[in-house]
Formats: C-alpha cells, structure tokens, sequence
C-alpha cells in the first residue's frame, strides 16, 4: 500500500503551529494541491476555512484539534497518522450554495458547510418573507434572524437556536428563526436537502438585514437564495471510534 502523501494546516496559535512544525519534520511538506490528504490543525473554525480554501481539490481531510472547539476534528495524537488515515470513515459533506443580492444590486455568491443565517443589522427587528420552491411559505416573519442549516452544521448555531439536529446523511436541512416575534407559534421546519429557500427582505433601508455563509457576511441584503450544491462535496475523515454520524447522534441525548 503506497504511503499518501499528506499537507499539513494549521491556525495560527502557538500550538497547533508547533504541532505543524513536529509533524511536517516527520512526514515532510506537501503543498495541497500535490496532496492525497489534507491534515488540518486546529479547531472548528479552522477545518471550516480549509474547507473553504481547499474544499474545490477534492482532497479528504483529517482533521485534528488544536484548538477550543473540536466537532469536526479528531483528537490529536502526533503517532499512528498513516494507520489512522487508512482506518479512518469517511464522512461526505455537501455545503449550501447562497446568492444574495444587496441593496446597491450586487448580487455575492458563497459556500456554507454550517449554515447560512440571515440577521438584523440594527435595534430594530426583521421583516423577512420565505419562499420554498417559489411558493411563499411565511409572508411576514419578524425576528431577530433565521437560518438554514446542513445536517453538519445543525449542533452549532441552529442548536443553540432551538433548532433540530438532523442525522448525517439525513438528506435535510433545517429552516430556524432566530428569537421570532410574529408568527408566534411558528418554530422552523426541516426540509428535503434539494429545496430551494428564498428571503425577502421586506424592509431593508429601516430594517436592514446581513446574510452571513459560515463565515462570509454580506451586509443590507434584499433576497438571499439558498439551495444545496449539486457539485461540491467534501469528505472529512474521523477515527471509527469517534466518527461524524455517531457525534451527531450522540448530542441528541445530551441532558
């Protein structure tokens, strides 16, 4: 069996750049794009920007944590990483592809592997409208902000917004409003992966609103459209005795 050759990345703290340095004078570099894998060093936050960064070369990644929060990482250990790596079950991601279109009438497109959430931009609340499939599905939702969440994305901030975890490989998203007012009684939906979700912005210069893809703001948006990618996947890589699937899971009996 032929060693692969791994990249390694990592965030800038002190130590997961020192686990940088220990493992690439071990195993050697490798730039990305020569890779078979991709090592990413850190937390969350960080396996989410190399996925951005590199998600497009279709190279798996393994991740592990170096930092404050570890979901999508396995836990460090600077032995074993080629046993690992071959041992390893693949977890395959499809992120959500946002187009949103802004007051001046630019129109940015971004990816999302954890959510795309849409938020006020001032004291005053939201007046958004949604449309599934082109049929409107809320006239007038006035919140704090809503959001649309992967299976893999649906224990962070949809969780913490009294959203639903949804099983890897579910084939769902889920739709959370965000501290809602009007509707009262209405707290989300989960929806088929393939559903197309549309935000109007029903008053954007007093009520002015920003769409956020993971990490990626937009500022006074009108309409945000929302659908899964049909071309991108990313594969992560976990310890079978730790894998994505079971987190999941796991975290709904959390008490």
């Amino acid at each position: 069996m032929t060693t692969p050759r791994i990249a390694f990345l990592a965030s800038p703290t002190d130590e997961a750049q020192a686990a940088l340095k220990q493992l690439t004078a071990r195993h050697g570099p490798c730039e990305p794009g020569e890779a078979d894998v991709l090592c990413a060093l850190g937390g969350d936050g960080f396996m989410l920007q190399t996925l951005h960064r590199h998600g497009g070369l279709g190279k798996p990644v393994f991740g592990m944590k170096l930092g404050t929060v570890g979901f999508l990482m396995n836990h460090y250990r600077d032995d074993d990483l080629f046993d690992r790596i071959a041992n390893a079950e693949p977890a395959k991601l499809r992120p959500l592809e946002m187009l949103a279109q802004t007051e001046s009438g630019a129109t940015q497109a971004s990816l999302a592997y954890n959510e795309v959430s849409l938020l006020r931009q001032t004291r005053q609340a939201a007046h958004l409208g949604i449309d599934l499939n082109g049929q409107t599905r809320v006239e007038e939702l006035v919140c704090d902000g809503v959001l649309v969440a992967t299976p893999a994305g649906s224990t962070a901030y949809n969780f913490s917004a009294h959203g639903p975890i949804l099983p890897l490989g579910s084939h769902t998203i889920a739709l959370t409003p965000i501290a809602p007012y009007r509707p009262r009684r209405w707290r989300g939906a989960i929806l088929k992966a393939d559903t197309e979700v549309r935000f109007h912005v029903l008053d954007p210069y007093k009520r002015p609103v920003s769409a956020t893809a993971d990490s990626h703001e937009v500022r006074d948006v009108v309409q945000v459209t929302i659908r899964e990618s049909r071309e991108r996947t990313v594969t992560l890589l976990f310890d079978p005795e730790h894998n994505l699937e079971e987190r999941i899971l796991s975290e709904q009996f959390v008490v």
